[in-house]
């Protein structure tokens, strides 16, 4: 592992010395920005994940941000939750985890959704490891817009960004009290209703609110009993305080609380295939809070972050009930300065993350994290910037470890190109992607386990001139120690390591073009990820990772009028683990179309998910013959379980800017 550290490290530093012999300053370069004329210059989005105060295009390491734009589009499909928003970010699936519940998880380039941290303006206030359902319960009407960091971000966020980051970044309040008020309505019976105000208060303080309640109704669609789509009941509310002072002093506090009922397994009068009714439910309870603040201090500034979560969970497993809770507090201050053409950073974090069964107390941890990290950005040339990031955690459990990140951009004219190679590590829990539906009951108490070890790289290559944009990014990443559920006989299951790699190589294409009021965007990624397979002989294919994805959208916009937006997604065949009825999914299309009309403040809207209506109980049952040994009464879902959906509603918003 060491060896193909020093490697990568050798090939970087012969690109930049190559880069650094043969570039030379243009024209366009002398006058600004490299290779950009009057007419091409656009508004910078400033990044907050990579702590480096950038633009997005001049970042090392790569950060893709869905502005507030794209999300207003997203908001329309699913004001209730943020999971289509990243979803359809090429690279990123959502994957049902459970679907009794109706949980979901988010994986990047093909990696399990455990190793993605989720952050909200740079806080964990969904935990170190989000519960499944997390994902589900954030409204995004507040978000002014969200970060996509893909590989390994230890360096960066430590162990729970293994596979990546998404930061979502709140709406600042304007110069003018706002509100912005939505109402949705589905065609499977679902109902959502939200309302964001932000307005300045005095002595430079502004303040904003977002609340919401969202609804659905339990499905049963293929009429056998057991529903295919969960029922719940949400409330959330999260206040912000703003300040911002004189020579960039900022400070944020916030405060969330959220509380649902989840309901889900057999229907009113109808029994599980073993004579028996099995209710499967899920009560929880959340409460956050969390401060980010800045200080400037001569040629550098001081940055401070802290935060804690609490969350409380009651299950039903049909006789089984769980009960736990879980606790979350973080705290990180950070020095920031630039000089000449170096910007650094060094700082110290604190995390632990704490959960507690009442039922299973074997599977109690306590995971306290103490770190140091760094980070240098060196402009060698114009064009040419080279990042190096270092932390290290002396976790309690899994003992110091180190994890490093090195990042090359460069951006001769109209092109960009980077490339990352990066170390981290993930440890352990119980809380794999099964365990979302099955509990803890009949899960054999955890033995030895080894943290999980990856190695990460990617090379980008990306144009943009006019209206036209093109990216391609190769990926790959070794994963070692890799935890992995095993039936263990008589009802049971253990978690084990993978002896041996799990390994993904894959790459993505992005083409998009904009002209006027009109835009269209296409994207392909093909991943290839493979394990060793359980049986100890050779390799097999990563279960629910589809090897090929595409998507095309097209969308028209009239300035103050509405838009209109078509979009279509590929997904290709994947792996299926203990399905009885295939080994492989159905490949399958999935299309749909949106409408927005703007009557002055009020909008109207309307959306049709899946017109095709595909669903994976149109090709097999969901529902098992018999309950597995790990408890679990479903297949793994593969395919869309809610098949075609329309929503549509109204959105009124008052004040702000004319």
């Amino acid at each position: 592992m060491a060896r193909n550290a020093h490697f990568h490290c050798r090939v970087l530093w012969a690109i930049i010395a190559l880069l650094t012999l043969s570039t030379k300053p243009s024209r366009a370069d002398e006058a600004g920005e490299p290779g950009k004329g009057d007419n091409e210059k656009s508004e910078e989005i400033v990044v907050h994940a990579t702590r480096s105060g950038r633009s997005a295009e001049k970042e090392p390491i790569k950060v893709e941000v869905l502005d507030r734009e794209e999300i207003e589009e997203k908001l329309m499909m699913t004001p209730g939750n943020i999971a289509m928003m990243v979803s359809e970010t090429p690279g990123i699936r959502t994957q049902i985890t459970s679907p009794t519940l109706g949980a979901a998880n988010i994986r990047i380039q093909g990696l399990k959704g455990r190793y993605t941290q989720l952050l909200s303006d740079g806080l964990p206030l969904y935990g170190g490891q989000m519960p499944g359902i997390g994902l589900l319960q954030i409204p995004p009407l507040d978000l002014g817009q969200v970060e996509i960091i893909k590989g390994a971000a230890s360096a960066l966020y430590g162990p729970s960004a293994l596979g990546g980051v998404i930061n979502l970044v709140a709406k600042r309040p304007g110069s003018k009290p706002e509100a912005d008020m939505i109402v949705n309505g589905t065609s499977r019976n679902g109902q959502d209703a939200a309302i964001y105000a932000a307005t300045p208060l005095k002595w430079n303080w502004s303040g904003s609110i977002i609340a919401g309640y969202d609804r659905q109704a339990r499905q049963d669609l293929n009429h056998d009993g057991w529903a295919d789509m969960p029922g719940y009941d949400r409330w959330n509310v999260r206040p912000r305080l703003f300040w911002s002072g004189s020579g960039g002093a900022s400070l944020l506090m916030t405060l969330g609380a959220m509380t649902e009922q989840r309901k889900g397994g057999t229907m009113p009068g109808h029994d599980a295939p073993d004579g028996q009714a099995f209710a499967e439910t899920l009560d929880s309870r959340r409460i956050d809070g969390g401060m980010v603040a800045e200080i400037p201090l001569g040629l550098g500034a001081i940055h401070l972050r802290a935060s804690g979560m609490t969350q409380d969970s009651d299950y039903r497993f049909g006789q089984t009930v769980e009960h736990d809770q879980r606790q979350s507090y973080f705290t990180e201050g950070t020095f920031t300065a630039r000089t000449g053409h170096t910007s650094w950073l060094a700082g110290a974090a604190f995390q632990a993350d704490l959960f507690r069964s009442h039922e299973f107390q074997n599977f109690n941890y306590s995971y306290t994290v103490p770190a140091l990290f760094g980070q240098v950005e060196q402009d060698i040339t114009r064009n040419l910037t080279l990042a190096g990031s270092l932390r290290w955690d002396d976790h309690n459990r899994y003992g110091s470890r180190v994890s490093p990140r090195l990042s090359l951009l460069y951006r001769p004219g109209h092109w960009t190109f980077r490339g990352t190679v990066a170390r981290g590590f993930y440890a352990p829990t119980p809380f794999v992607e099964e365990i979302e539906e099955v509990g803890l009951s009949r899960l054999e108490p955890l033995a030895r386990l080894k943290a999980e070890t990856a190695n990460t790289a990617s090379v980008e290559a990306g144009y943009k001139a006019g209206g036209f944009e093109g990216d391609i990014t190769l990926f790959g990443s070794n994963i070692r120690n890799a935890v992995r559920l095993d039936d263990d006989g008589a009802d049971r299951a253990r978690l084990v390591n993978v002896a041996g790699q799990t390994r993904t190589r894959g790459a993505e294409l992005l083409l998009r073009y904009r002209w006027e009021g009109f835009s269209v965007t296409g994207n392909y990624v093909y991943v290839n990820a493979t394990e060793p397979s359980p049986s100890g002989i050779g390799r097999r294919m990563v279960p629910l990772t589809p090897r090929h994805t595409s998507g095309l959208t097209a969308m028209w916009e009239k300035e103050d009028r509405g838009k209109i937006g078509l979009e279509a997604y590929y997904t290709g065949t994947q792996l299926l683990e203990d399905n009885p009825y295939r080994t492989r999914g159905h490949p399958y299309v999935l299309i749909g179309a949106m409408g927005e009309l703007i009557l002055g403040r009020v909008t109207l809207f309307v959306n049709a998910e899946n017109l095709l209506n595909v669903r994976q109980t149109h090709y097999d049952p969901l529902l098992l013959s018999r309950r597995e040994p790990d408890g679990a009464w479903t297949v793994e879902a593969w395919a869309p379980l809610d098949g075609r959906v329309i929503n549509g509603g109204i959105r009124y918003h008052f004040g702000g800017q004319e």
